[in-house]
């Protein structure tokens, strides 16, 4: 194979990468405008309303629950609960409510709702993009000697058959609560459209 030809074939293998690479980035874009499209339109949601910024995150989510209308599922949260977030469709309609408290988020989805474990874009958003690659950098900050083994971030799906009956998340800090609340309530949303269309 001349020169000429050994060249000419590695630029088709750089472009290839190129191309490869692009496709990545253009996907990771069109989630990240999705996640953004969902921020706007809580944002819009709120009215955004100038909120007074409390001391603790148990005070900003008490301060939330009172702004929110809150409809209680038939089971109601646990005594040590520190905050309840009403998760709603653009809609309006109540997709289920978020209980926080300094060990655990549990999203009791909405009784009246049949969310399936099947509808995108649960699998391949949330649990994929989000709670895995959570668990997996803890996993590796932990084998790291970075974090303590019981400290490592961990979910549980509850489920009947393929029904999402709730989701329970341990072992998060502020930054991830504010993700996962934003990702949580998209994904939801989401499957709450294609559950009616």
């Amino acid at each position: 194979m001349s020169q000429e030809a050994e060249k000419t074939r590695k630029f088709v293998a750089f472009k290839k990468k190129l191309e490869t690479r692009v496709e990545e980035l253009e996907s990771e874009l069109n989630e990240h405008r999705l996640m953004l499209e969902a921020v706007n339109s809580i944002l819009l949601e709120k009215g955004f309303k100038r909120v007074e910024i409390p001391k603790t995150p148990a005070e900003a989510e008490v301060t939330l629950v009172k702004e929110e209308q809150i409809v209680q599922p038939s089971t109601q949260p646990s005594v040590e609960s520190e905050g309840v977030i009403p998760l709603k469709a653009v809609t309006g309609e109540l997709l289920g409510n978020l209980y926080i408290t300094k060990e655990s988020l549990r999203v009791a989805l909405a009784e009246d709702k049949n969310f399936d474990m099947n509808t995108p874009p649960f699998r391949q958003f949330l649990v994929e993009r989000v709670l895995v690659k959570m668990q997996e950098k803890d996993n590796e900050l932990a084998r790291d000697g970075k974090l303590e083994p019981d400290k490592i971030f961990s979910y549980d799906i509850v489920q009947e058959e393929n029904r999402i009956n709730e989701i329970v998340i341990r072992n998060f800090d502020n930054n991830r609560l504010r993700e996962l609340k934003s990702s949580i309530r998209w994904t939801l949303d989401k499957m709450y459209e294609k559950m009616k269309g």
